[in-house]
């Protein structure tokens, strides 16, 4: 139902002639309006919702072709990863080739990697916990072959600063990220809750966490629930995440509450 046109023509009818009947007038043309030609503020919404998806899809695989092509050359590694995350979120026919034009896009020379940032960082209106979500993503990249090459960390650090996050920022990240990788892996091993591997488990799921042993649990408790309502995969996709990025923002929910059920386990 349509009502914009009557609202809008009421406020401004009222604001021309200062009076009930010029307020009426306004909302009788704002009503034909509605009729008519109208002004689809939902669809509106909805079309500015689909743009925000589209650049969060593209700039993804356009900058991780980047961060691929950081130490001069891609490896076998970044291929590997590229292909493997296109297989993860199910990517066929024109999104995987969308992905895959994107992914060559980032590796020519000359990319303009600042203003990819500054228009991507427009589109998500600022919104931190979006731009964070695809901040983790390119860790991973840069991270695909089990270590960060000063390049890689070179590049990363000014994605970081274009999207308005500090060196310190970053550097947290990563070890959050570096450590959810390892805890997600031991956490689908047997025998990880033997010895050292469980030591190493319960170290990594408190830096999942970004919080340390000494940490209270208050303290633990409020890191969980921040962490929890920024990875939450509906809130995401309604802020911009490509619907088919959902599974990245489920596995790491899934992952943020593993570690905090096994670290209230030890409290």
């Amino acid at each position: 139902m349509r009502f914009w046109g009557k609202l809008l023509g009421l406020i401004f009818g009222f604001m021309l002639t200062r009076n009930i009947f010029g307020a009426l007038l306004g909302m009788w043309i704002g009503h034909r309006f509605d009729k008519g030609v109208g002004f689809d503020f939902e669809g509106l919404n909805r079309e500015s919702e689909m743009n925000r998806q589209a650049a969060f899809f593209y700039t993804t695989f356009s900058v991780m072709g980047h961060i691929a092509k950081a130490k001069g050359r891609v490896t076998e590694h970044e291929i590997a990863f590229a292909t493997a995350y296109m297989n993860k979120l199910g990517l066929k026919g024109d999104l995987r080739q969308q992905a895959q034009d994107a992914f060559r896009e980032g590796k020519l020379a000359g990319f303009p990697l600042k203003e990819r940032m500054q228009k991507f960082k427009r589109s998500c209106r600022s919104r931190n916990d979006l731009m964070l979500m695809f901040l983790e993503i390119q860790i991973q990249v840069a991270f695909a072959d089990g270590t960060l090459d000063p390049s890689e960390r070179d590049v990363l650090h000014q994605i970081a600063r274009y999207l308005g996050f500090s060196a310190s920022d970053l550097d947290r990240l990563l070890e959050m990220i570096i450590a959810g990788e390892s805890f997600h892996q031991q956490s689908g091993r047997t025998g990880a809750t033997n010895g050292k591997n469980h030591a190493s488990l319960v170290e990594n799921a408190y830096k999942v966490l970004g919080v340390e042993k000494s940490s209270s649990k208050q303290e633990i408790k409020k890191a969980y629930k921040k962490l929890m309502a920024q990875h939450h995969p509906d809130k995401l996709v309604a802020k911009g995440l490509p619907a088919e990025m959902m599974e990245l923002a489920k596995q790491k929910t899934q992952d943020i509450q593993a570690a905090y059920d096994l670290i209230n386990k030890q409290k």
